[in-house]
C-alpha cells in the first residue's frame, strides 16, 4: 500500500466529510477510496472513522492521526513548493486562525483582493480568541494580540491595538463621569479573562510614561471580544476595546469615551508562523498582504493620519472598519485626526 497516498485519500475524506465526494476530488473510483481507509485501518491496527449510513466521523485515534497527517501533507507541499517556477506564483492550502474581530472587521471584508492578487491559494480561516497549537492543529499562520509567550513561533509585528476607555450613557447616568484613575474604584468594568490561562485581564494605562495597572470591579466577564463589548452597550460597565472595533458606536452615541487624556497601554498585533518550517510561498504572500492591509490603517498602527494622501476620522460619519480602509487611498479627504 501507498502510504503516502493513503494519507492523501484519508485527509480527503476527512475534508470533504464524505466517501463520494473525497473520491470524486481525488478523481478515483469510490471503491478504491473505500478499500483505501480499510487497509489503511488494518495497517494501524486502529478504527480511524466511525460510519454509518447518513455520516462519518474521526473517532479519536482518527483525529490524531489526521494532524500528524495534514502536518506532513503540508509539508510535502511547502518543499515541493519552494522548488517550482517561482512564476506561477504562491499555490495550495493555507491554513490560518484569527481573533474573531480582526477576522470579522479586517480580514474577511478584503479577502477579495487577496484571492485577486493569489487565485491558487486556498484559505482556511479559523476564527476565535483561542490561541491553538498551530503543530497539533495543523495551522500554517496566526494573527494575535500582545507579546507572544510561544518561543518556537517566528513573529512579524503588523500593527498595534489600541484602546479605549468607553461605556454606555446610561451607566454613566447612574455612576458618573470618571475624570481621573483615582475615580475608578468608584466604578465597574466588564471583565475579560483569558481562554488560555482563565485569569481576567487586569487593565493597565499609561501615566507619565509609566505603565499603571489597576485592579476593577465587575459582575461579568466573558472570553470573547464582540460579547464583551456587548456587555458595554447593555450597560454593565466601563470596558476598553479597540478602537477599531467600536466606531459605529462611539459615533451613533452608543458608547462614550471616557478618560481621553489617559490611554491604555497599546499591545502589538503580530502574524507569526513555526520557525522550523520553510517560509513557503503561500505563508509568505500572506504575511506580506496582510501587513500591507494593516499598513494602511491608522487605527491598527499603521500611517499616521496626515500623512500623504491617508486622513481618517472616527467623527465624519464612517460607519464600518470597511468603509475607513476602503478611503484609505482617497486623496484629499477632510477628518478628524488623531
Amino acid at each position: 500500500m501507498d502510504r503516502f497516498q493513503a494519507m492523501q485519500v484519508f485527509t480527503g475524506v476527512v475534508d470533504a466529510n464524505s466517501f463520494s465526494r473525497a473520491a470524486d476530488n481525488l478523481g478515483m473510483p469510490r471503491a478504491t477510496v473505500t478499500t483505501t481507509i480499510q487497509n489503511l485501518e488494518a495497517l494501524l491496527q486502529v478504527r480511524l472513522l466511525n460510519r454509518t449510513t447518513r455520516r462519518i466521523s474521526l473517532t479519536p485515534d482518527g483525529a490524531a492521526y489526521y494532524e500528524h497527517c495534514a502536518r506532513i501533507l503540508g509539508e510535502v507541499e511547502e518543499t515541493e513548493s519552494s522548488f517550482r517556477d517561482v512564476a506561477r506564483g504562491p499555490k495550495g492550502r493555507l491554513r490560518l486562525d484569527v481573533p474573531s474581530t480582526i477576522g470579522r472587521l479586517i480580514l474577511i471584508p478584503r479577502l477579495c483582493d487577496f484571492h485577486c492578487r493569489y487565485p491558487d491559494v486556498d484559505l482556511v480561516i479559523g476564527m476565535g480568541d483561542r490561541q491553538v497549537d498551530l503543530v497539533r492543529e495543523a495551522v500554517d499562520c496566526v494573527i494575535r494580540v500582545g507579546e507572544l509567550q510561544d518561543s518556537t513561533l517566528v513573529a512579524r509585528r503588523i500593527g498595534t491595538f489600541k484602546a479605549l476607555t468607553c461605556a454606555a450613557p446610561e451607566y454613566l447616568e447612574r455612576y458618573g463621569v470618571p475624570n481621573s484613575i483615582d475615580d475608578l474604584q468608584q466604578h465597574l468594568a466588564v471583565h475579560y479573562f483569558s481562554s488560555q490561562t482563565g485569569r481576567t485581564i487586569d487593565w493597565d494605562f499609561i501615566v507619565d510614561g509609566q505603565s499603571t495597572p489597576v485592579k476593577m470591579r465587575g459582575s461579568v466577564s466573558v472570553n470573547d471580544g464582540e460579547a464583551y463589548v456587548a456587555c458595554g452597550l447593555q450597560g454593565f460597565g466601563l470596558i476598553q476595546p479597540p478602537r477599531y472595533m467600536v466606531l459605529p458606536h462611539l459615533e451613533s452615541g452608543a458608547l462614550q469615551e471616557v478618560l481621553p487624556h489617559i490611554s491604555p497601554s497599546p499591545m502589538p498585533i503580530s502574524v507569526a508562523y513555526m520557525q522550523n518550517r520553510h517560509l513557503s510561498p503561500k505563508v509568505r504572500a500572506f504575511v506580506d498582504w496582510v501587513a500591507e492591509l494593516f499598513g494602511a490603517c491608522p487605527l491598527l498602527g499603521g500611517i499616521e493620519a496626515g500623512e500623504g494622501e491617508c486622513k481618517f476620522s472616527v467623527k465624519s460619519g464612517y460607519n464600518t472598519l470597511r468603509t475607513e480602509l476602503d478611503r484609505a487611498n482617497v486623496a484629499e479627504q477632510a477628518g478628524y485626526r488623531e
